[in-house]
């Protein structure tokens, strides 16, 4: 909590004792005082006091609780009244205290103006922290609130676009032929499978037209779920019909249908899993964010995940993240033959792709590609919105913009060279 004055601490100025002075408080305004006599306990008047921890845990008590919301005066007086017993178990040591009478005469202020009785239920100072087996999040802020080494979760991103493009979670991009079906995530919570067909005659560029998904059973939070996506049928439900993933717990797997029939997101909340699945034209985009911990359990024969590992050698299109740009629209077959399909000069795909993405980055050049290759302006909403949902789902904005020229794919150098250069103009409109 904040404090409405900053104390004085190491080689500062001696500490000031305040009087049993208590500000007009209205609604939570206590916890304002209740800074200040977190400030005036610097002072160290006597060592075996106890007021210092009476007062943080009102405020851990207090700190949640919204005035808005039934139940408000309740919980406060429980919580009041559990100060109020802990500065009594405290008042031998602490008669000669004066931050200590302080809190006595602000307790009594308090009761008066809620309302509450001196007797009645009380806050207990030590509850007991549950453990949500179907809460991933709550778990492990669980493990940390307990003192566990245990650090908190990272997350990882993972995005399938266009022609198709692909992200993986160690933030390599790449684009791949992968025509047919190829999975994209299989560890022991979740399989996510893709299939592509070929775009247009004569190029090697293919695009997905199917996703199928299976959450496993998980400890009593969900039954195993299936869900199935084609092009032009993206259900808002499981292949069963149902939206969660157990009748009893609804909440631990839900489906959110976004915009009816174009945008759907999965929420699974017992693995801490957001996918978001897309529909553009004529083809599928996915973004999924997933604990790292998670994503990287799974079995040696699994090993083929084109999330985890990208796609192989022999399905690459890109060279280190560089596509090779159709000369004119067109592109050889293997036969020798040309075959026009494209209506978009390289100037004009750029400046079509330009008018949704200003950063030429690594999406703004998948855009370009995608335009040549295919004709299709669809292409370009599916590098926009491949684009947001890195910003919704990707857990570190420095990594949000990957660069061809970084040479590997990944967004180190460019993505850095982007930031930098941010902070630079920013600087610059500062001081100039």
């Amino acid at each position: 909590m904040g404090r409405t004055a900053p104390s004085r601490v190491g080689g500062a100025e001696p500490c000031r004792r305040r009087g049993p002075h208590w500000p007009s408080l209205a609604t939570l305004g206590l916890l304002a005082a209740l800074g200040q006599l977190l400030g005036s306990g610097d002072c160290h008047l006597q060592t075996p006091c106890g007021i210092q921890k009476c007062t943080t845990d009102f405020v851990t008590l207090t700190s949640h609780l919204n005035l808005a919301t039934g139940g408000f005066d309740l919980e406060f007086c429980k919580a009041l009244r559990a100060y109020s017993a802990c500065t009594y178990r405290n008042a031998k040591v602490c008669r000669g205290n004066l931050v200590y009478h302080s809190a006595v005469l602000g307790i009594g202020d308090l009761m008066t103006q809620r309302n509450c009785s001196k007797d009645g239920p009380t806050s207990s100072t030590n509850p007991e922290v549950t453990h949500d087996p179907c809460n991933y999040n709550g778990h492990t802020e669980t493990t940390e609130h307990q003192g566990g080494e245990k650090n908190p979760p990272t997350y990882l991103f993972c995005g399938l676009f266009g022609d198709p493009h692909l992200r993986t979670f160690k933030d390599h991009f790449q684009t791949c032929k992968v025509e047919g079906a190829w999975p994209l995530i299989d560890n022991n919570y979740l399989s996510v499978q893709v299939t592509n067909v070929p775009v247009v005659p004569g190029s090697s560029a293919t695009a997905t037209n199917k996703i199928t998904i299976i959450f496993k059973s998980y400890q009593g939070c969900i039954d195993q779920k299936v869900y199935q996506a084609v092009t032009g049928d993206l259900p808002a439900a499981f292949v069963d019909g149902t939206i969660s993933g157990s009748n009893e717990n609804t909440e631990s797997l839900q489906i959110v249908e976004k915009v009816g029939g174009k945008y759907i997101e999965m929420h699974a909340r017992y693995i801490g899993t957001t996918v978001y699945i897309r529909q553009l034209g004529h083809y599928l985009t996915l973004a999924i964010q997933m604990p790292q911990e998670l994503v990287m359990a799974f079995e040696e024969s699994q090993d083929l995940q084109l999330c985890v590992n990208g796609c192989p050698s022999s399905e690459r299109i890109d060279n280190s993240g560089h596509l090779p740009l159709p000369v004119m629209g067109q592109l050889l077959s293997q036969g020798g033959t040309a075959h026009p399909w494209s209506v978009y000069t390289l100037e004009a795909a750029t400046t079509k792709c330009h008018e949704k993405m200003l950063v030429k980055d690594i999406y703004f050049h998948s855009c370009v590609f995608d335009l040549l290759t295919t004709g299709d302006a669809n292409f370009t909403a599916a590098a926009h919105s491949a684009l947001q949902d890195v910003e919704a789902l990707h857990p570190r904005r420095e990594h949000w913009h990957i660069f061809p020229s970084s040479g590997s794919g990944s967004g180190g150098t460019g993505s850095k060279f982007f930031v930098n250069l941010e902070l630079m103009c920013l600087i610059l409109v500062v001081f100039l």
